[in-house]
């Protein structure tokens, strides 16, 4: 289950459906992500194909992303059952 964010517009999309601060070619796909991520129980749930999971390492060690687009990322970590701080970055930048 997703239980916090760090993107202030990723929490208004998934909480009141509030698409204006996401690209619109993207909305399909964070849509999907986030589902994903809210069903997933562990992490490594969400490692199928297509999907561009993997862990991050150095200063963001302990997270995961999963891709976007090109190098746009939904990184989140984990507690628990529970996906937190959910972003959405270009942190290749």
């Amino acid at each position: 289950m997703i239980r916090s964010f760090r993107s202030r517009p990723l929490k208004r999309f998934w909480t009141r459906n509030d698409p204006s601060a996401i690209r619109p070619d993207w909305l399909p796909r964070v849509r999907s992500l986030l589902n994903r991520l809210d069903l997933a129980l562990r992490p490594e749930d969400l490692d199928t194909a297509g999907s561009g999971f993997h862990t991050l390492t150095g200063d963001m060690a302990g997270r995961y992303a999963l891709t976007v687009s090109r190098n746009w990322r939904l990184t989140f970590g984990w507690q628990g059952p529970d996906a937190v701080d959910v972003d959405l970055e270009d942190y290749h930048g």
